[in-house]
Parts: structure tokens; sequence; C-alpha cells
């Protein structure tokens, strides 16, 4: 991930269309109705193979008394705060405002670097004579451009790629470092563990839920080995997401995951499993993530010979989606079984980077293939050809066969306990690639 980029500007100048074309997708709610964009959005975008963040947000009108007005002010003074880049849109049908004249002040204000786009430049030729006129605002150069069209886009990306500061300018760690993101719902000691592990109070710690605001990262050496350890601000349900810096701490914690190699999902023993922690951990999931769930306060539960024994068989089936997380019951406070912690994730790390020889995968193919027929339909039976190891981090398989609609899903899963029966592979999900051949 190369850096983040807010899309800020006064209501109805085309911010949202401006962000639905870069990302490529409809996400952000398009409407002639300014202010329909109230908090930020933001999702990942791509620009000339290098990724970035890409965050929309609420019109900025700086004097207006409205409570709705106010609160998009502070979404957008938030993303302008955290912002690699700013974009600053302006409508060239309307010329130079007052408003955009304000908006420009703060962000030359922010220090932070700024591109102006000037959109709705939907002709294609001479430039409006009102185009000029831009230039008054101080943010140097304006780029003409049609978010309806798409026409000018890549100028306006090339600019802000210009102004983005260098990769890897903040990471002071070698490239064997596993980068492990603690993540799980506020209050349950995500920022004590990581103090414990450091043996000093590196974040702030406190009993009131959503302390931490941002993904800190805490390098520790343990035998020899380097790990980046990134503390996250806890997520929440979003109905209970109401303070708006804590809605940007949610994109930091996701942000966090997407540069971690392995998860840590802290359960707060004394609560048990919630529906925030199924969110967590559905997301570290989703993005192919290795997990290790470290159930956290463990010495504050009463406890009998058949307590961890009841208590483990419970979250498994909670957990029942990703069974290939191994548990880790331990006290962030007293440091019980951190040691344990440590050897689970280093574990983890080395199965999810784990690469597979073609042929030793292929002598497991013919042997399940064997043991259980592939399914048939019509009389037309599901034929396996070949199979080999694309990537890691999660480990993707592609199987070759003769016709991907007889692969049913519970075939597929088979053939991933198969796997798993023969290679291990825990604490890491698993991707498997259907083709048929030819493809």
């Amino acid at each position: 991930m190369r850096g983040t980029v807010a899309i800020v500007g006064r209501p109805n100048v085309g911010k949202s269309t401006l962000f639905n074309r870069i990302v490529g997708k409809r996400m952000s709610i398009v409407d002639d109705t300014p202010g329909v964009t109230r908090d930020r959005i933001y999702s990942k975008a791509e620009w000339l193979g290098k990724e970035f963040m890409l965050i929309d947000t609420g019109g900025i009108e700086p004097d207006s008394k409205d409570i709705i007005l106010s609160q998009m002010r502070m979404q957008a003074k938030l993303a302008i705060e955290k912002a690699d880049v700013i974009v600053l849109v302006t409508d060239v049908t309307s010329g130079v405002t007052a408003n955009d004249s304000d908006v420009a002040a703060m962000l030359l204000k922010s220090g932070k670097p700024v591109v102006l786009c000037v959109n709705k430049c939907d002709g294609i030729g001479d430039l409006p004579p009102d185009f000029y006129e831009f230039y008054n605002l101080g943010l140097g150069e304006p780029i003409a451009v049609s978010s309806v069209h798409g026409h000018g886009t890549g100028d306006l990306l090339d600019a802000v790629f210009e102004k983005m500061p260098e990769e890897g300018g903040q990471e002071n760690y070698s490239e064997d470092a596993i980068k492990v993101a603690v993540i799980g719902k506020p209050n349950a000691g995500k920022s004590s563990l990581i103090n414990k592990i450091a043996g000093e109070e590196r974040m702030i710690v406190s009993n009131i839920a959503g302390t931490t605001r941002d993904a800190v990262d805490t390098l520790i050496q343990k035998d020899g080995q380097e790990y980046v350890f990134i503390d996250t601000a806890g997520l929440r349900r979003k109905s209970k997401v109401n303070e708006q810096i804590e809605k940007y701490s949610v994109l930091r914690a996701y942000m966090a995951v997407d540069r971690a190699d392995v998860c840590v999902i802290m359960i707060d023993a004394t609560e048990g499993y919630t529906e925030q922690d199924s969110k967590v951990a559905g997301y570290a999931h989703e993005q192919g993530k290795a997990s290790v769930i470290a159930v956290n306060k463990w010495d504050a539960v009463e406890k009998d010979g058949k307590t961890m024994q009841e208590f483990l068989k419970k979250l498994e089936a909670d957990f029942s989606f990703m069974s290939y997380a191994p548990f880790v019951f331990i006290s962030a406070l007293t440091g019980q079984r951190i040691d344990k912690l440590f050897e689970q994730i280093k574990y983890t790390y080395s199965q999810t980077v784990r690469r597979i020889s073609t042929g030793t995968l292929n002598d497991m193919l013919a042997y399940a293939t064997a043991r259980v027929q592939p399914p048939s339909d019509k009389g037309k039976r599901l034929k396996l050809y070949y199979m080999t190891q694309a990537s890691a981090k999660p480990p993707t398989f592609v199987i070759f066969c003769n016709d991907k609609e007889l692969f049913h899903y519970s075939y597929q899963r088979y053939i991933e306990n198969q796997i798993r029966e023969t290679f291990g592979l825990d604490g890491t999900p698993i991707r498997i690639v259907i083709r048929e051949r030819g493809e």
C-alpha cells in the first residue's frame, strides 16, 4: 500500500463521482443533492501497478452551523489529517466560490501536499475561460477533469503520485520481520499485550474502550526473529461508532490487517465470543490472513478441571468458519503463556508462506480421487487433471478439470481437507481456484 489520498471539497462538485471513477466501481452514493456523502467512504485503488487507499469525504462548508454539515466538516478534517496527499475538487461551471477559497486556505494551513482538480470540464478541446481563475487559489497548477467521462483522471493520478511520499519511509525493520496485527473489539487487552511483550509502556493503556486511535508499530526481537506488532483501535459494531474519530480507527484496523502476515484475534475470556469478534475474525479470514485466536484475561476466569475444555469446545463451534486457526489461552496482565503465543505466531507464519512442489501435490490429488470418486451429473463425471500451487500468503492452489460446473463445493471441501491432512498448513486459510483445461 503506497499511501492514503483524501478527496475533499465543497458539496456537489462531483467528489463521489470522481471517487467511483478512480476506484472503478460504484461505491459512493452519487446524487445531485448536496451533502449526500456524509461519512468518509474508503477503498483500495490502483494506478500504474501501485495500490493506495482512497477516501471520499462529505462536502466542506466552512461556516455552516448546521449540525450535519458540521459533522461532515469534522469527517473531512480527519481525512485531511491522516492523508498523505489531498485532492481538492472544484467545479468549473460555478467558478471559484468563497467556499472554495476557504477550503483552499484550510488545506494550505495543513501543510499537506494538495492537487487541485477542476471537475466538470466535460468538453474536449479548449478549456472554458473560467478555468484559469482557479490559479488564484494558490494551490499550483489546476488539472482539468471530467469525472463523468473520465477525461483527465490519468493526469490527476500522475500528479498525486508525484507528491506521494516515498515507499518504505517509516519502515526500519528487515524484510524477514513477521508483521503481526493485533485485532479485536475494544477493551480486549490488545495494547496491554504489546506492552507486556515489549517490556515497556509503548502505548497508552486504559480501561476506556477505544483509547488507541491509530495503528502503532512496535518492533520486537525474540530468539533471533524480528516481529513487528501492529496495535489497532478496537473494532466495534457500526451502531456503536458514534464518535467521528473512531470511524477512522476502523479504517486503520482494516489497513493493519492488510499489512499483516499474521493476525492475532483477541477474545475477552470474561465476556466470551460476541458478534463483534466474528466481524473482526471474518475480515481477517476474507483477506486470507493466517490467524491465531488469543483468549485473553484467562487468569480472571473461575476454573475447575473442565473449564478450558468446555470453553474451547464452545469457541471451536463459534469459529467453525476458520477451523484452521489455533487457540492460545493467555493473560496480557501477568504474561501467562505469552511464549506459547510467540511459538504459534512463528509456526503459523511458516505455514502461510509454505510452498509445496507440483509433483507432491499431484501425488496427493491422485490418492484423494482414488479414495473418493469425483462427482458426476447426468452421466458426465468430473475429471481432475492437474494441480499446482500458484502463490503463498495464503497458500493458493489451482486445479485444472474438465468441467467447473461439476466441481461441487462439497468436493472442494474434501480436497481442501486432504491438503490439510497431508501437508498441515495449520493456522492459514487455503484458496482453491478451479480452471477448465485450456483456460
